[in-house]
């Protein structure tokens, strides 16, 4: 192993070869996360994970990365630029009801694979300068504070809306981490650059961002449309509009991201026209085309079930034309309660709104 003196090169090594494959930023931070600990807890406690159950029974294993993987003294994050090239532009989808808003970082192929890909290759240059050491990569596939642990990394703030800026960079970007035993020095932590701005807060349409840096999941789109498998509450599903996966409203507005850059790798060109398809054609996509069209993607988590009930709401939102009212009623006597229930709502005049209920 080195001496204390090579960790300082080391470190500078790993930043260097991390670039090298394909990140564009590598920080290193220590372990202690006890104030975003707190500040988890109390979240937890006001119930604003709503149905991701999942953040309860981690608990404070998520904050602790000592305890989530044996032996840690340091994790190396990482970034790499998801922003899809050549996309069509986001507010042009949103701006037109006929079209279907998907998520940017959901376009391309699921970043999962790929970003633990290239942190096993960095894992394996550092084995090949040290020998063998401890380490467990994390691509947001564990209970992890990436964000927290970016920033003290350097690699940016927490924002108002609770993801991470970077000053030169915006915040189109994905994160992951090697945690590891080795002694690395630690980077400074990113100061906070967001001043009096509120547009993330003021422009979210289901006022998901209750204060500065307070997200209240169950009113957010991207739980709504993705994490929730049950009915979505009738109060938020115009507010959705045409959104049928995840929601970018907060990261459109930034002033950061006229920094941003596009992504230059390949996986992340949108797939399949997703980036400009119509509400109509999705809606007729069969189960077999729906796993077909979305293998390796990470639009295929949610399920054929729920991929309907977003399209039906957002073609509840759409003009009342021949096509949308067709392609509803068609799916008028689908085998799930869940999609009838959306469907009829959708064929339902909003003026009869206040009789509805969730279901």
């Amino acid at each position: 192993m080195p001496s204390p003196t090579d960790y300082v090169e080391l470190a500078a090594r790993i930043k260097r070869w991390g670039v090298e494959l394909g990140f564009q930023q590598v920080g290193v931070s220590a372990t202690d996360l006890g104030a975003d600990e707190a500040h988890l807890l109390n979240w937890l406690a006001a119930e604003r994970h709503g149905e991701m159950d999942y953040m309860q029974r981690h608990g404070v294993k998520r904050s602790r990365p000592a305890e989530l993987h044996d032996g840690t003294l340091r994790v190396i994050s990482v970034r790499m630029d998801y922003d899809p090239p050549q996309a069509r532009d986001a507010w042009e989808v949103l701006d037109d009801p006929s079209l279907a808003y998907v998520s940017r970082y959901a376009l391309g192929r699921d970043y999962h694979k790929l970003l633990r890909a290239r942190l096993q290759k960095l894992a394996e240059r550092i084995a090949a300068e040290t020998g063998p050491f401890g380490y467990r990569a994390f691509v947001d596939s564990a209970p992890v504070m990436e964000k927290a642990l970016a920033r003290n990394s350097g690699l940016g703030w927490i924002g108002k809306h609770t993801n991470l800026i970077n000053h030169s960079a915006g915040s189109w970007f994905f994160l992951g981490e090697l945690f590891t035993d080795l002694p690395l020095p630690v980077d400074a932590p990113a100061s906070e650059h967001c001043g009096t701005c509120t547009r993330c807060i003021d422009v979210c349409p289901t006022q998901a961002i209750i204060a500065p840096n307070q997200l209240d999941a169950r009113r957010c789109i991207s739980y709504l449309t993705i994490e929730l498998r049950g009915s979505i509450p009738v109060e938020f599903r115009r507010a959705i509009g045409n959104r049928i996966y995840g929601c970018d409203d907060c990261q459109l507005v930034c002033p950061w991201n006229k920094f941003a850059q596009k992504s230059a790798e390949p996986d992340f060109i949108a797939r399949h026209g997703l980036d400009s398809a119509t509400l109509v054609e999705l809606f007729a996509w069969s189960e077999e085309e729906f796993l077909k069209n979305t293998e390796g993607s990470a639009i295929r988590r949610i399920g054929y079930e729920c991929w309907l009930r977003n399209i039906a709401v957002a073609l509840g939102n759409a003009p009342r034309i021949e096509g949308v009212v067709a392609a509803l009623s068609a799916r008028k006597e689908h085998p799930s309660a869940l999609v009838r229930e959306h469907v009829l709502w959708a064929l339902t005049p909003p003026a009869s709104e206040s009789n509805s209920s969730c279901g």
